[in-house]
């Protein structure tokens, strides 16, 4: 069973618009998707309650102490087979290395500037230190603005990591408009975000793998 954890120490990454994004491509899909929330904003949760009964269903996620953000990774149902984490911000030690021992996956959303890429450094070194050794990691870049120097020095900085950057995402208030709904881009008619579809190509490949 696939099991995606999203995860960024720091906050306002989007993080929530990945993990709302990625449950939603698996729901259209098919597939009989949970999206867990750990963060103690609960925006993902959020979105769950927007999320229209025509759209293809996504149910919730509970940490097993019952309090947002605390729990550890509760059993799963059964009749679950995709499953996505959101995570808050300072998402690490013991709480990091129970989310990375079930997952199989691994995104980091990354902003490109540099303030976001060192302080996600020491967080990818604490991954290496936890992670079991088959887990896929990656990383997608969040509001990036194409042929930038900026852009550019986050691919040579995922690139020196030996990381995949697995999408560039631009900044569109597509995205905005459809979490108010509690939709995602893989919801609606697909020529109402061509632009950003083709964005998630290479993503949505490796989310598949």
């Amino acid at each position: 069973m696939p099991i995606v954890v999203i995860a960024n120490p720091k906050g306002g990454v989007g993080k929530s618009t990945l993990s709302t994004q990625v449950a939603g491509y698996y729901a259209s899909r098919g597939h009989a998707v949970m999206l867990g929330d750990a963060d103690r904003q609960q925006s993902s949760r959020l979105w769950l309650s927007l999320r229209p009964p025509t759209a293809a269903p996504i149910v919730g996620w509970d940490m097993v102490d019952g309090a947002p953000g605390a729990g550890k990774v509760a059993k799963l149902p059964k009749g679950v087979t995709h499953v996505v984490l959101d995570t808050p911000a300072g998402f690490t030690g013991a709480r990091l290395k129970d989310a990375l021992a079930h997952a199989s996956k691994l995104i980091v959303p990354l902003q490109a500037s540099v303030f976001d890429i060192f302080a996600t450094r020491a967080f990818l070194d604490e991954i290496k230190a936890l992670a079991p050794r088959n887990l896929q990691m990656g990383v997608v870049g969040m509001r990036v603005h194409a042929r930038t120097l900026a852009a550019e020095h986050l691919r040579e900085f995922v690139e020196s990591l030996g990381l995949p950057l697995l999408a560039c995402l631009r900044e569109t208030q597509n995205y905005v408009h459809l979490a108010a709904q509690g939709l995602t881009l893989f919801d609606v008619t697909p020529g109402r975000v061509e632009k950003d579809l083709a964005q998630w190509t290479e993503l949505c490949r490796w989310l598949d793998a």
